[in-house]
């Protein structure tokens, strides 16, 4: 990738883009509109990969990020142009659209994700699924930021954890 290879962006979009579409659809709701904000993750990802940085994290974490930020980049674009997004639950439909030929890294993220005790779940989908700040998070919960801070950290924690061990038993 670093050296412009179109069939390395090509094994990128064709091993990754329904993982990522699933994310961001997780945010947007919409399927047209992520189909829209898929192509603009892999611009990005093209256009940026000179920044990646695999002591910092995992190629599949950075793009993951990529992501959800540009569909949160688009919920609020859309909220200041006072269009109401309606931001609604909907990973039933999510699984539905996307249990065929999920890759083996994002099923087992969905296993690490699904072992977390319910408020710390809660904090993880509020940000990364739905695409919440960790300000909305405090309003919406109705408590401290300061508390919404530290209990997501300390889930982060739990699921690098959790990761590492999933990964040091392939």
């Amino acid at each position: 990738m670093k050296n412009r290879d179109q069939k390395a962006f090509s094994y990128l979009y064709d091993n990754y883009s329904k993982a990522l579409f699933g994310i961001v659809f997780g945010i947007i709701k919409n399927y047209e509109e992520t189909e829209d904000l898929i192509q603009n993750t892999f611009i990005k990802i093209w256009n940026n990969f000179e920044n990646y940085d695999c002591d910092k994290a995992r190629l599949y974490t950075w793009m993951i990020n990529i992501a959800r930020n540009v569909a949160i980049d688009h919920l609020r674009s859309k909220k200041n142009k006072n269009q109401n997004q309606n931001i609604s639950n909907n990973g039933k439909e999510i699984n539905r659209i996307f249990t065929e030929d999920l890759s083996s890294e994002t099923i087992g993220l969905k296993e690490v994700v699904d072992k977390l005790k319910n408020e710390d779940l809660q904090l993880i989908d509020l940000a990364y699924y739905r695409g919440f700040t960790q300000l909305e998070i405090s309003e919406k919960l109705a408590i401290p930021l300061g508390t919404v801070k530290t209990k997501m950290r300390k889930a982060l924690l739990v699921l690098r954890d959790q990761l590492k061990e999933k990964t040091e038993e392939k």
